[in-house]
């Protein structure tokens, strides 16, 4: 039995690579050895600039050996990973037609041996530096002493650190090698949103690690779709803090007027595409927050409005956040996992208040009959002025 079952896996290996080759197309494998998986689901998924798209899979069965294949990528090296759940090996392929991978599950994230070249032992390093920077972030993110303000400082700080050490060892060292682009989108888990830990949207000195990285891909893989990407980023960055700087500069309701004006309504679409009424909110109190995800300080300030949404919203508090992002995509990613409404004004909301100049993100609160009770100039400490209207 257990013959036949060889037999039939070299079989299929077989005629996979026979129908790669008769597209017209080289194929690379990996194959390997992943102990404790019986009856588990082993993906092979590349991750495209779109998403991670599943290219083969196969169920293992008590010896855990695999062999899975895909086309090797023409202009530029790709980027894969093997995934059990949430368990993943990720591993780039240029050339090379054979990749190794050996593991156990349920820890062969964090321990797997791969053999397929020098890029795919320093994305392992990679990996596992990044296994570890999110750990120290959720031992921060645990510690019970900390303001959320701390908290987001302190993340921060581990997170350039890892940035220096990262850009030194691996993206300016060698910034042509798929290991350095590989590092440019590692992230991080930061309460209920993903931390990129480059980002240009975020911090202006991150243009520089993409730009190297661009220019090498542009000698070595010219008008390969990963290099225009790396491109477009760094144009859509500097895009957004142009935005941003006019924004702080023009934007923000008049807050001496605030006690004249009732509630001005808003209705935008939230980040499912669900059309949200500010006005729809009567009963609760509602904190009106106008915030850019892009800008310096943004993580700090969502994890202080998440400790006050976790006091108050039993009591009737409401969050209702109108992000001036232009990047839609990034938003979205952002406030995917926000407990609270989240929509997108692209447009600067500038028809919907009277506005002054004063520097973003800025909060108003709003009483349960809908009146504009509190405006920034008014709020002191937000936390108190927010009991106080409950």
């Amino acid at each position: 039995m257990k013959m036949k079952k060889t037999m039939t896996k070299t079989l299929a290996a077989i005629a996979a690579t026979l129908l790669l080759a008769a597209c017209g197309k080289a194929s690379f494998k990996v194959e390997g050895n992943i102990t404790d998986a019986n009856d588990s689901i082993l993906y092979l998924e590349n991750m495209a600039l779109d998403g991670p798209q599943v290219v083969d899979s196969v169920k293992l069965d008590a010896t855990g050996d695999f062999s899975l294949s895909a086309s090797i990528p023409e202009d530029a090296p790709e980027f894969y990973r093997l995934r059990i759940g949430q368990q993943i090996v990720n591993f780039c392929v240029d050339s090379i037609a054979v990749v190794k991978v050996k593991a156990s599950y349920p820890t062969m994230s964090s321990n797997y041996e791969i053999e397929g070249g020098d890029d795919n032992q320093k994305i392992k390093q990679l990996s596992l530096m990044q296994m570890q920077l999110q750990t120290v972030a959720n031992q921060i993110l645990r510690a019970p002493n900390l303001s959320a303000k701390a908290v987001g400082d302190s993340v921060l700080s581990v997170v350039n650190t890892y940035k220096k050490e990262v850009m030194a060892n691996f993206i300016y060292k060698e910034p042509m090698k798929p290991y350095s682009y590989f590092a440019l989108f590692q992230g991080i888990v930061v309460g209920d949103s993903y931390m990129m830990v480059f980002d240009p949207r975020r911090d202006v000195e991150d243009v520089k690690p993409y730009s190297a990285v661009a220019t090498q891909w542009d000698t070595y893989h010219p008008n390969s779709s990963r290099g225009k990407n790396l491109h477009d980023i760094t144009i859509e960055a500097a895009k957004t803090r142009r935005i941003v700087k006019a924004q702080n500069e023009d934007l923000v309701l008049d807050s001496d007027k605030v006690s004249e004006v009732n509630l001005i309504d808003i209705v935008l679409n939230d980040n499912k595409g669900v059309k949200r009424s500010l006005t729809d909110l009567k009963g609760k109190v509602v904190l009106l927050d106008f915030h850019v995800f892009a800008a310096e300080g943004s993580q700090q300030r969502i994890l202080a409005l998440r400790e006050l949404y976790n006091k108050y919203h039993d009591r009737g508090l409401e969050i209702y956040q109108v992000s001036l992002d232009t990047d839609d995509h990034f938003w979205k990613t952002q406030t995917a996992a926000l407990p609270w409404i989240s929509v997108r004004d692209d447009q600067g909301a500038s028809n919907v208040y009277l506005y002054q100049k004063q520097t973003l993100p800025v909060n108003y609160i709003i009483s349960r009959d809908n009146q504009v009770v509190m405006g920034p100039q008014q709020i002191k400490d937000l936390d108190a002025d927010i009991a106080k209207n409950l």
